[in-house]
């Protein structure tokens, strides 16, 4: 297109004289004028002038990573059947974003990302979002665009009022981390009908939801706990029972790290039972209180725990581990902070899963660049996946939050 353009250009002023010299100019001019050639209406990509490979995390981690090539598997024909003891009772909620029919999705304006106003709706305060927000921010940086963050009270209220703020701003790309994913059906088709592409990220909408979503990403949270669950019974030996303290009630981390966790031991290691599990609230001082119930509970019959988080919930369960004289409990998180990975160079925490923050808030600001620039975005694109232990800790270090 800049080519046809800077020929006629040329041609223009050369008063229709047409010679191999003139043609090869115009060429050379065409290929050499692409602002202004973008300015007139051409579509060529800016994505080749901007690099983002070079991006870093702080824990010097590439910014943006290729995820695991995951394809879900044949859906069961009546997943609310199944008994919540089998991981395909789970199935719209693992596998939200495939093979849904998108409803009234933008078309790509394909001119390019740079001067594109992003609106970011954070679900509430929270170091692993501040560290999100960082490289949310850095490929923004990168691709020239402008980003605009909201931070809400983990509350679908907040949430929602913030969701019409955005709105009525009217940005050119929105990106939300739903609060609760049962409730972000509502929410995302608000922002569909009003004509604003956006995608999803980090927390998992419900399935119905993802039909008005350009996009999800973010962790595989099913898929990387079932990897921490297959960790667990191997330190374990495949026996011994446990308890799992659970996200926040109603986000999608609350089924994940306890169903996929749940779900995954039964198959591998069928001789360990779980005897309780509750939400900490993402608060030290509730799940100290939480582990020190358990302890008393059930004494030496609870051989391990697995944290929903490693921040708050490592500080909660060493305090109440450390009141009850414990050291025999095997512990392993979803990961991963300072705060956790400390705790594994100290042995205190067994195993984490590797969840790069930075790279989670920078993969749907990237995914949105590409989209800007005219390119195929898929409808799910996950973060890699890793178990971290003291044997490889240091190759994630320092940490990001």
């Amino acid at each position: 297109m800049k080519e046809s353009v800077g020929v006629h250009i040329l041609l223009k002023k050369a008063a229709g004289i047409l010679t191999a010299m003139v043609l090869v100019a115009s060429l050379v001019a065409g290929c050499g004028n692409q602002p202004n050639a973008s300015q007139a209406g051409t579509s060529k990509s800016t994505a080749e002038k901007v690099d983002v490979s070079s991006l870093k995390s702080s824990d010097n981690q590439p910014l943006i990573q290729p995820g695991a090539d995951i394809k879900p598997p044949q859906r069961p024909a009546d997943p609310s059947q199944l008994p919540k003891t089998d991981i395909g009772h789970w199935y719209d909620m693992e596998w939200a974003g495939w093979n849904v029919n998108k409803v009234n999705i933008p078309k790509s304006p394909a001119n390019g990302a740079k001067g594109k106003t992003i609106i970011l709706i954070e679900p509430g305060e929270h170091p692993y979002f501040t560290a999100y927000t960082n490289g949310a921010q850095k490929v923004a940086i990168a691709y020239g665009m402008n980003l605009k963050v909201m931070t809400g009270d983990w509350s679908v209220a907040q949430q929602t009022q913030q969701v019409k703020e955005a709105i009525t701003q009217r940005p050119d790309m929105i990106i939300i981390p739903p609060v609760a994913g049962d409730v972000a059906e509502s929410l995302f088709k608000q922002i569909n009908q009003a004509g604003i592409p956006f995608i999803a990220s980090n927390l998992l909408p419900n399935n119905a939801a993802m039909k008005y979503a350009l996009e999800w990403t973010g962790p595989d949270d099913w898929g990387q706990m079932k990897l921490l669950a297959d960790k667990f019974a191997e330190l374990m030996h495949n026996t011994g029972d446990y308890a799992i303290v659970r996200h926040m009630p109603g986000a999608s981390p609350y089924y994940s790290r306890t169903w996929g966790v749940e779900d995954e031991l039964l198959k591998v290691a069928p001789n360990m039972k779980v005897l309780d599990a509750q939400t900490g609230k993402l608060d030290a001082t509730v799940v100290q209180q939480l582990v020190s119930g358990w302890l008393t509970k059930y004494g030496t019959k609870l051989k391990g725990l697995v944290l929903d988080g490693d921040s708050a919930e490592v500080i909660g369960a060493q305090q109440a581990l450390k009141n009850a004289n414990r050291s025999d409990v095997v512990i392993v998180a979803a990961g991963n902070s300072k705060v956790g990975m400390d705790a594994i160079k100290s042995g205190f925490l067994a195993a984490e899963t590797y969840q790069t923050a930075e790279g989670d808030g920078a993969l749907p600001v990237y995914e949105a660049a590409q989209w800007f620039e005219g390119k195929t975005i898929p409808p799910v694109r996950y973060l890699p996946q890793k178990i971290i232990t003291k044997d490889n800790v240091n190759q994630f270090l320092p940490a990001q939050w």
